[in-house]
């Protein structure tokens, strides 16, 4: 039987769409396809007329070489794929070994025709890949793996998450079955959901530079979507007896305005809450059933960089650290807000009660980081339009259906690896709730009003001790910080789930009017456990 929970696979890397034939040639020149591309500047802060500060980024590749110990596959010019390169008997491909999928080469002008197959042969390639890799793994006695325990971890940008699910969820596609051995799914800045550029879905008749790839009618058909977007319209789902919805994370992008493709027009006809290319709301994914549709959301975290380019969000420490945690990390978080009860101001409640119709907007912002650490592992904020939103109107008709809002996930590296007398993962957690506005017969109301106002907004310090076995319970502290800066003191129980993961909720917010109650729930499960290192 396969060990699910085992460490470290081969990562194949999957890059993202070139329009131009040069850019398609420039891609096929370089051997890493873009993942060896670093950075040297970080925009801390969204105001433009500020510097960016300096801040070294190597590339993907390089830190997964010094930080993991990975390794390239290229012998002597040529890749595994190259029958050269299998039959030197001195070649072993090595479990922690990166693999470029160059789907390109074939549509270049320097190693093909210089025409571009469709997205359905790329992803048939992908599987064939696939298994090429898996011959030549179990190959190696040093890995100690057998077809049957082998597996690889799929790591794509923008159009190559395409790639990838074109491959993991449409049968047609994967006559080998490869989808079987990809253990992870990781993208970054992914269309899940199509390109949109002025409000609009890219047309399905554009098929200049296979721009119609983000159409979805035709991902839809490359998608094997069928009925679930027959139901919904959308093509953001993935099947879960496909791949489960929890082996998957979606990288998103919130900074648009340093993309500066076709000389900054994409940014501006793609617009706000983007990453300057692909909206905000069409770069996550959830699971699909057969049963019943739509499945659990799949882990999704949120940086302030754009699609690519000196801000880009591959080369960017966030996305690295948010990529080598789910792959390798130890301690998954999941994070909702339940909401118990929100509370109008007095006078537009009274509004409400006398038959007025009564509306606003809530937004609920997330910051999360690490402990010791200069960077955020997710950060949703409303002045970069990655809020989690909740209008009134909902929260008064469908409470119940909209009383949980999934914000994030992380996922926590044990420090006990590096410092064994400090076992604990610790982390802050920022919790904002605003209101832009508010609505009495579509007119607003600014009586009382000051901009940039929250209902509730404060930080958390939170402790958490994993079991070193099924004999020990998980230990968790916390602390809210509106007090001042101070260690998580405060012992919160923890309840024990089925599935073996815990939940942890700590309550917020006030009886204010205005105001909002509710709390923050946890769902905390081991990640990799009893992984080999």
């Amino acid at each position: 039987m396969p060990d699910k929970n085992a460490r470290f696979h081969p990562i194949i890397y999957v890059r993202g769409y070139a329009m131009s034939a040069q850019e398609i040639d420039s891609t096929t020149a370089d051997p890493f396809c873009g993942f060896n591309l670093g950075s040297t500047v970080y925009r801390a802060v969204p105001e433009r007329d500020r510097p960016p500060r300096k801040y070294i980024f190597e590339s993907p590749t390089v830190r997964l070489l010094s930080d993991f110990g990975y390794q390239d596959v290229y012998e002597d010019g040529y890749d595994i794929m190259d029958d050269e390169w299998k039959d030197n008997p001195d070649n072993r491909l090595a479990r922690r070994s990166i693999i470029i999928y160059r789907y390109y080469d074939e549509a270049s002008r320097l190693l093909g025709s210089g025409q571009r197959p469709p997205i359905e042969q790329f992803a048939r390639e992908l599987g064939e890949l696939i298994i090429r890799i898996r011959d030549l793994a179990c190959a190696n006695q040093a890995n100690k793996l057998t077809p049957d325990t082998f597996r690889c971890y799929l790591v794509a940008h923008s159009m190559g998450g395409l790639v990838c699910r074109a491959l993991l969820q449409n049968p047609a596609h994967d006559p080998h079955d490869a989808h079987r051995y990809v253990d992870k799914f990781f993208t970054y800045a992914t269309p899940h959901n199509g390109i949109d550029v002025a409000g609009i879905n890219v047309p399905g008749w554009l098929a200049h530079n296979d721009i119609n790839n983000f159409n979805r009618d035709n991902m839809a058909a490359y998608l094997g979507l069928g009925r679930a977007f027959e139901q919904t319209r959308r093509v953001d789902w993935i099947p879960e007896q496909r791949l489960p919805s929890a082996r998957v994370f979606c990288m998103v992008g919130t900074n648009r305005l340093d993309y500066e493709a076709a000389f900054g027009l994409s940014r501006n006809f793609v617009g706000q809450g983007s990453d300057g290319l692909v909206r905000i709301e069409n770069a996550t994914l959830s699971g699909w059933t057969d049963a019943g549709g739509k499945g659990a959301p799949c882990a999704k975290a949120f940086a302030y960089r754009a699609h690519s380019g000196y801000f880009g969000i591959v080369n960017s420490e966030e996305a690295y650290q948010n990529l080598t945690r789910f792959l390798f990390g130890d301690v998954r978080v999941d994070m909702w807000v339940d909401i118990e009860q929100i509370r109008l101001p007095e006078a537009v409640e009274q509004q409400a009660s006398s038959g007025h119709a009564v509306n606003a907007l809530y937004q609920f912002e997330l910051l999360a980081a690490p402990r010791g650490k200069l960077w955020y592992l997710t950060r949703r904020t409303s002045e970069e339009d990655s809020v989690a939103c909740l209008s009134h109107k909902e929260w008064m008709t469908q409470r119940d259906q909209h009383r949980s809002l999934y914000v994030s996930t992380v996922f926590l590296a044990n420090s006990a690896r590096v410092n064994p007398r400090r076992r604990s993962l610790a982390y802050s957690m920022t919790l904002g709730v605003r209101v832009p506005d508010y609505e009495i017969d579509r007119k607003l109301w600014i009586n009382e009003h000051y901009e940039g106002g929250y209902l509730f907004r404060d930080a958390l310090v939170i402790e958490m001790v994993p079991p070193k076995d099924a004999s020990e319970a998980w230990r968790v502290k916390y602390a809210w910080q509106g007090a001042g800066v101070g260690p998580a003191d405060t012992v919160v129980d923890a309840t024990v789930l089925d599935s073996g993961s815990i939940e942890i909720r700590i309550a917020f917010g006030s009886d204010a009017k205005p105001g909002i109650q509710g709390n923050v729930r946890l769902i905390a499960s081991g990640w990799n456990v009893g992984a080999d290192d």
